[in-house]
């Protein structure tokens, strides 16, 4: 009997800090991340409807999408932000299931489906548990704006464009704390681990 675990966190909490963690203990992980750049590559049907729907402008010289420019025109548009949204998530939903299926039918006895928008896009139906990664509200803050080269004002819009870290642990079955030392964020990973071989 396969466990499925939803990891998931908001932006800059520290998500792939803990995937990582996962895929030292030998447990697969599907990162929807990676999956949505897979189904815009060039030729994809959702390459093809987002040219389509947001002119040639969004390509590189190369003729792949320039997500840093998607990223600005959606972060500041919401119809945009949704029409996006409506295109992309069905296909990695696909995908993600496909992937999920093929572990389950390979008999592992955990795998992660690493989703950062969980509970934005409604996707808990396709796994057992949730396990939320947290830091505080001013701490995504400070990473982010140092990770991602951002002014306090263009962070703020990308956090408010997700559903709160507060929220969601409150939503969680198991929460991981990352907001002290990265030893602290193994031993909370640890005691995960242990409560689910329990």
């Amino acid at each position: 009997m396969t466990i499925v675990i939803g990891l998931t966190g908001c932006i800059a909490t520290g998500k792939s800090t803990v995937a990582k963690m996962f895929k030292q203990e030998g447990i697969p992980i599907v990162d929807a991340d990676q999956l949505s750049r897979t189904i815009v590559e060039p030729e994809q049907p959702a390459y093809r409807q987002i040219v389509e729907v947001f002119g040639r402008d969004i390509l590189l010289p190369d003729q792949t999408l320039d997500r840093k420019k998607l990223a600005q025109l959606i972060f500041n548009d919401a119809v945009k932000r949704q029409t996006l949204n409506q295109i992309v998530h069905p296909a990695i939903t696909d995908r993600l299931l496909y992937e999920r299926d093929q572990l389950i039918a390979a008999k592992h006895q955990y795998i992660v489906l690493d989703i950062p928008l969980l509970y934005e896009n409604d996707l808990t139906h396709l796994i057992d548990v949730v396990v939320v990664v947290f830091t505080t509200p001013e701490q995504q803050l400070q990473r982010l704006m140092a990770r991602d080269q951002l002014s306090e004002q263009e962070a703020s819009k990308r956090i408010q464009s997700q559903i709160s870290i507060e929220q969601k642990v409150q939503w969680a079955d198991y929460v991981i704390d990352n907001s002290k030392t990265l030893a602290h964020t193994e031993a909370s990973f640890k005691q995960l681990l242990q409560q689910f071989k329990h």
